[in-house]
Parts: structure tokens; sequence; C-alpha cells
């Protein structure tokens, strides 16, 4: 399934990364252009400003526990984040992760598995966590199809408008003799 396969440099993170640290409650009622600037930054000064397009968070235990807010996830998306791969997630997280299209993935080991900065490839579909350089290849948990197909569309709702843009079409489509 295309979009299966995330390539990018590890930003690694500890246990207990919580929904306040990845999106500040201070920044709650900020537009996302803001509140995204200020993603894990009493973790990480340097994340949002250092982070690039395709990168790989890596994180221990419990990634996205406290709170249920949508913006923890929507923050890391909209700094281009790849995916993220921790050794487990809280529930909420994870979901609101695959709803607005943010992939995750968990993987036993990977907290201590590799470095900041390390050039990891993530294959969602088998669930593989690899150093590009030869380092650590991990075993983590593949995503179901579904799931991946949530991804892929860029998350729920852009899932749902295209089936509803293709029901459009295909009840205007002429109807064969």
């Amino acid at each position: 399934m295309p979009g299966d396969m995330v390539r990018g440099r590890v930003w690694r993170f500890g246990d207990d990364i919580s929904t306040d640290l990845l999106s500040p409650g201070s920044y709650a009622t900020e537009p996302i252009e803001v509140r995204r600037l200020h993603a894990l930054e009493s973790v990480n000064a340097s994340f949002a400003s250092g982070v690039r397009a395709g990168d790989v968070v890596v994180a221990g235990r419990n990634f996205g526990c406290g709170s249920s807010r949508e913006t923890a996830p929507e923050a890391l998306k909209s700094l281009d984040v790849g995916c993220v791969v921790a050794e487990s997630f809280a529930r909420l997280f994870l979901r609101n992760a695959v709803a607005i299209g943010l992939p995750v993935l968990t993987c036993a080991g990977a907290a201590h598995a590799f470095s900041d900065g390390e050039e990891v490839e993530v294959n969602l579909a088998t669930g593989g966590v690899r150093s590009k350089v030869g380092g650590a290849d991990l075993a983590g948990n593949p995503l179901p199809e579904e799931m991946r197909r949530i991804l892929a569309a860029g998350g729920i709702l852009a899932l749902l408008r295209a089936g509803s843009a293709d029901e459009t079409h295909s009840s205007h489509a002429p109807k064969e003799s």
C-alpha cells in the first residue's frame, strides 16, 4: 500500500510523554501555526524548529498519556513528523493519531535501540523498524490494512470525503446497457 514506508531522522524521547508535553494547554486556543511551535518544547526545546518532514519520533512507554486532546497528534502532523514509534501508546492518542493521518507504530525496545539523529526506516505493513546504517533491526506490531488505508488517505475525514466523492461520481455515471 502506498505510504507504508517512512524514512527519517530519529528524535528520541522517554516514557510518559503526555498530551500536555506534546501540545501545552496554555496554547490550546491558539491556531495550529502557533501551537506547533511549542510541541515538546519542555522536553526538547529545539524539536519544533529542528524537525524535518519525515522525521520519526521514537519514545518509550505510554506515549500520548493524559487528556484525549486531538491537538497533540495534530501538532506532530503539522510539523510533518513521518511517524511515531513507541513501546506503547495511550489508547486515545493512538486513535486520534490514526484518525488525523499521523502514522504510529508500537515497537518493543525502540526507545533504547535508536539514537537522536540516526536515520531509520519504518515499515507500517510489516512492523519493521531498522537503522539505515546497519544498527538495530526491530520487529514492531504491523498496522492492520484498514488503519494503513486511513493513513494513506490522510485521515478518516479524507477517506470519508473520498468515498463520498466516489459515490457521487458513480451515481452520475452513465449506466451500461
